[in-house]
């Protein structure tokens, strides 16, 4: 509507429309949002976020590879069992197909009146909420019976796409298989995994969207220095981070998540950039009158931090469709969004080695910090997929406003590359040009933490640092 002509009238017609669109949407999702509450009795209740934690690992798929390397055979495979278990409960249809021809398949459960729509992995690398869907609906089917789950599948109608992005997650990397972001085609629509999420959209006019993700380990809650390891947005739908009814919504869907994903991981949620990107989906989507939830999944306190991340998805999902169903998330306090610290991109590393001595190029000790960060890479191909933690050595210097999993106090030891694949703890070890000896930044984080003994230049290794090949 930005550009249908240059004449006042024009802008001032497309301006009237607008803002139409806006109120007809608040309209719509306080119709909606008015049965459920109506309908719902205090004697229903959802079980406490421990419990459903403790319900998942009932659930949770064991047949299913971890969750990155998951791929479309896996969900495809999966969701076909589903349906044949619970044809009653489960539609499935293929609603379009990625650019190498797999089948994009969206899931149905629910005869409610208010249509809720899901959408996994449209970024191919970030898979935890794939599995942790595939797990919701195996509760759904399992525990259909329990109050609460009948109130949810009686007042809801669920719409799923699983894995948005398979030719990505084929290739375990964030863009299609054309190279292009699907997150960044919300407008062009290039992409036919980009026209799929719209068209389903279009015709469904589902009054909230969950759009699901991972983000970088790097990102922290805030100066706190804990892993932000699951972070809600209400996405905006202007450069002025207006809000309307739909936004304020999603915004109360975020704070039922955060209050109960903060009792299983308290101090790990925060709070994602909330700047207008507008080729987003979930920006757009809020536009065109459905409301977006974004979660965006982190790290862990430790590794591997899969099952533990799963679990939190998986209880944020339970947590939220119920308070939709049940009429609690309209009465959330959006304060409780509001005060959720926001990210800090750059916030955490993953091993922090504090005051510890290097060598400069020159050959010269000198103290300072050395901050890792860990990532994840697929190699393989096929049923011989393998996933490999890389250390990096991403910071050097004063690094004192960085959180980090582990701290490692280096007084009285030298940092310098791992030589050899035989060295351990305990060894002696001689330095003789420790100009060759320096770090760099973006050097594989493969570390010995060296001891000096009394000869100038003999060391006793403390600690060797390794991570995947």
């Amino acid at each position: 509507m930005l550009h249908v002509g240059r004449s006042r009238y024009s802008r001032f017609v497309a301006r009237c429309c607008l803002i139409a669109t806006w109120s007809l949407a608040g309209a719509v999702h306080a119709a909606q949002s008015a049965a459920p509450a109506m309908s719902s009795s205090p004697s229903v209740t959802i079980p406490t976020p421990q419990a459903l934690a403790a319900q998942w690992e009932q659930v949770h798929s064991k047949a299913l590879p971890v969750a990155p390397l998951v791929q479309h055979p896996d969900v495809e495979q999966h969701l076909k069992a589903l349906q044949a278990r619970a044809p009653d409960l489960f539609q499935l249809e293929v609603a379009g197909h990625s650019v190498e021809g797999r089948a994009l398949y969206h899931v149905t459960l629910g005869t409610g009146p208010r249509h809720i729509l899901l959408w996994s992995q449209m970024h191919g690398d970030e898979p935890t909420a794939t599995t942790a869907l595939l797990d919701l609906f195996e509760y759904l089917r399992t525990h259909r019976e329990e109050p609460w789950v009948s109130r949810l599948l009686s007042s809801l109608t669920l719409h799923a796409v699983p894995m948005l992005n398979p030719d990505g997650a084929e290739r375990f990397q964030r863009r299609n298989a054309q190279g292009i972001d699907i997150n960044r085609d919300a407008l062009a629509l290039q992409t036919p995994e980009a026209r799929t999420l719209k068209s389903l959209r279009d015709k469904l006019q589902p009054s909230v969207g969950f759009n699901l993700h991972n983000q970088g380990w790097r990102h922290a809650v805030g100066d706190t220095g804990r892993p932000a390891s699951i972070s809600l947005l209400a996405p905006a739908f202007d450069r002025a981070r207006s809000d309307n009814p739909g936004r304020i919504l999603a915004k109360k869907v975020c704070a039922v998540i955060r209050d109960a994903v903060e009792t299983l991981a308290p101090g790990q949620v925060g709070r994602y950039d909330d700047s207008f990107e507008v080729r987003a989906f979930g920006d757009n989507m809020t536009l065109w009158g459905t409301p977006t939830v974004l979660i965006e999944t982190g790290a862990w306190l430790s590794l591997p931090p899969d099952e533990p991340l799963v679990r939190l998805n998986f209880v944020a999902l339970a947590t939220a469709l119920d308070a939709l169903a049940s009429g609690q998330a309209e009465k959330a306090d959006v304060a409780r969004y509001d005060s959720i610290p926001e990210n800090e991109s750059s916030g955490l590393v993953h091993l922090l080695l504090k005051g510890v001595g290097m060598f400069g190029a020159d050959g010269k000790p000198f103290t300072g910090d050395v901050g890792i960060a860990v990532s994840r890479a697929v190699r393989g191909q096929g049923k011989k997929l393998q996933l490999a933690h890389v250390g990096k050595v991403e910071e050097l210097g004063d690094l004192r406003i960085l959180g980090a999993l582990e701290t490692v106090d280096g007084k009285g030891l030298f940092v310098v590359p791992l030589t050899g694949k035989g060295a351990k703890p305990g060894d002696t070890y001689r330095l003789t040009r420790p100009a060759k000896q320096s770090l760099s930044l973006g050097q594989r984080a493969d570390l010995m933490l060296l001891k000096p003994l009394e000869s100038s230049d003999t060391y006793r290794i403390e600690r060797v640092i390794r991570f995947d090949p």
